[in-house]
């Protein structure tokens, strides 16, 4: 018997292409060319993991993600944080030398 594998992670967003050009800057992904506010697709940038699709919603993020991305920063922490601000994020809290921050429109992640 085969098992499944994880094709995409699906983000609900209020603008599909803000947060998936954030992502693909953030993992060196391109947003697709058919992409809109209303759907948007960062294929996976070479590192096998899967694809990132956003999709437009018509409520607002209002409470902790279930679930979140744990990045290893190829550097420094510090310097993977600043170029993380510089792409929109900013950063809620820090645990243990593992960085909180969200993405523009508030999904969080972990930079570690």
């Amino acid at each position: 018997m085969t098992s499944s594998y994880v094709k995409s992670v699906t983000f609900d967003c209020e603008d599909a292409t803000v947060v998936a050009r954030f992502w693909a800057a953030a993992l060196g992904g391109e947003v697709e060319e058919d992409s809109t506010s209303d759907k948007a697709f960062v294929e996976a940038p070479g590192w096998g993991g899967p694809n990132l699709w956003f999709a437009k919603v018509p409520e607002s993020k209002a409470v902790k993600n279930r679930v979140h991305f744990d990045l290893r920063a190829p550097g420094t922490i510090p310097d993977e944080v600043e170029r993380l601000r510089r792409l929109g994020a900013s950063v809620m809290a820090e645990f243990d030398g593992l960085i909180v921050m969200q993405d523009p429109e508030g999904n969080e992640f972990c930079v570690e």
